[in-house]
């Protein structure tokens, strides 16, 4: 669970408890990304065919993207929707914010 709260342009306090559904499944799958990207770097040190790296690297990025999905739509699905009842905008821009980056 996790509890925090935002101050809107009012001064009004918001507190916010969300349960994010996907924690374990992120973790799990950041711990196997982990070991991934150490074998890839083993790979370099071992001196083994840069096409063969590239690959690997390639898997790599599509297991961070993979794992920010499974983020993403856990927010929406908990914080946002909370923000949206609460009136809290402040929390949906930051949300514009981090998809603005992660798509880049």
């Amino acid at each position: 669970m996790h509890e925090h709260e935002h101050s809107l342009e009012d001064g009004t306090v918001i507190k916010h408890t969300h349960t994010h559904t996907q924690t374990k499944a992120v973790l799990n799958r950041m711990a196997r990304l982990i070991g991934h990207l150490e074998s890839t770097k083993r790979m370099i040190e071992d001196g083994r065919d840069c096409s063969e790296v590239l690959i690997q690297l390639s898997a790599v990025d599509a297991a961070i993207k993979a794992v920010g999905r499974i983020i993403l739509k856990d927010h929406i699905e908990h914080c946002i929707v909370d923000a949206v009842k609460t009136g809290d905008t402040a929390e949906i821009e930051r949300l514009n914010k981090a998809i603005e980056q992660f798509i880049r």
